[in-house]
C-alpha cells in the first residue's frame, strides 16, 4: 500500500543553483512528519517544491498516486495539499476572519474545516475575528495562518517553522491543536529548527543539511548523538 504522500528522488535548481538533491521521504494517512536541519538546510526549499512554488527538475511528488510535480501551484492546493508559510504573510488589509475565509477559496465540496470549527479549535481568533489579521500578537497571528490553511479542508498540511520567534508557551498552545487537526483527516509536514518540539510531535523524522536528507528514523530510534552529526554534519574520526 503507498504513502499517502510520496517524495522520491527530488531534485529543484532556484535558477542555476540547486537546492535539493534527491530527497526521499513518505507521509501516512493520519501522521505527522518533521524536518529538521539549520538555516539553509533546504527544508524551506522542499515545501516550496511540494507545493509548486519551486522549480523540481527532477524526481516524484506522488498524493494518493497522483503525480504534483508538474503541477502549476493552484492545482496542487486544490488537490489537497496547504502550506503555512514561514513568517505567517497574512494579508494586513484584511480581518482576521477574511484572512480565513480566503483560504476556503480552493476548497472542493463540503470538508471538516468551517469557520465555527476553526474558532473551536482557536477560541481567541472568534475574539478577535474583527481585528487586522497583523495586528495580533505573533502567536494568535500563527493560529490564522493555520487557520487560513485548514479552510482549503487539505489532505495534507504544510508547517513551515511554526515555532520562530515566539515564546515556549504559545508555541506549546499551537501544537497542542495537532491531535484535532489530524483527527479531523488532515496529515501534517512540520518543519522545525527546534529539535526538541520536532522529536515531541512527529510519527517520524527527518534531517536534512544541504539540500539532502542526512537521517531518517522514528523519534524513538535516534540517538542525540545521531540527531547532532545529521544536523550540524559532524564526522568521527
Amino acid at each position: 500500500m503507498s504513502a499517502l504522500l510520496e517524495i522520491s528522488g527530488l531534485t529543484a535548481h532556484y535558477g542555476d543553483f540547486q537546492a535539493l538533491f534527491g530527497v526521499d521521504l513518505a507521509l501516512e494517512a493520519g501522521q505527522t512528519v518533521a524536518i529538521i536541519g539549520a538555516n539553509g538546510a533546504g527544508k524551506t526549499t522542499l515545501m516550496r517544491a511540494i507545493t509548486g512554488i519551486a522549480k523540481v527538475t527532477a524526481g516524484s511528488i506522488l498524493l494518493n498516486g497522483a503525480e504534483m510535480s508538474r503541477r502549476a501551484a493552484p492545482d496542487i492546493l486544490t488537490a489537497g495539499i496547504a502550506m503555512v508559510p514561514e513568517g505567517r504573510k497574512l494579508f494586513p488589509s484584511l480581518t482576521v476572519e477574511e484572512n480565513l475565509r480566503i483560504g476556503a477559496h480552493a476548497r472542493q465540496g463540503n470538508g471538516f474545516w468551517t469557520l465555527e470549527r476553526l474558532y473551536t479549535l482557536f477560541p481567541i481568533l472568534r475574539e478577535r475575528r474583527d481585528h487586522p489579521g497583523t495586528a495580533l500578537s505573533g502567536g494568535q497571528q500563527q493560529m490564522v495562518a493555520i487557520g487560513r490553511a485548514l479552510m482549503s479542508n487539505p489532505t495534507v498540511l504544510l508547517c513551515d517553522e511554526l515555532s520562530l520567534g515566539l515564546a515556549p508557551v504559545v508555541i506549546r498552545e499551537i501544537y497542542a491543536a495537532f491531535p484535532t487537526i489530524r483527527e479531523s483527516g488532515t496529515s501534517i509536514i512540520v518543519v522545525e529548527q527546534d529539535i526538541g518540539q520536532a522529536l515531541k510531535v512527529a510519527d517520524h523524522v527527518h534531517c536534512m543539511m544541504e539540500g539532502r536528507v542526512t537521517l531518517s528514523g522514528r523519534p524513538a530510534d535516534l540517538s542525540r548523538e545521531a540527531i547532532h552529526d545529521a544536523y550540524f554534519g559532524v564526522n568521527h574520526a
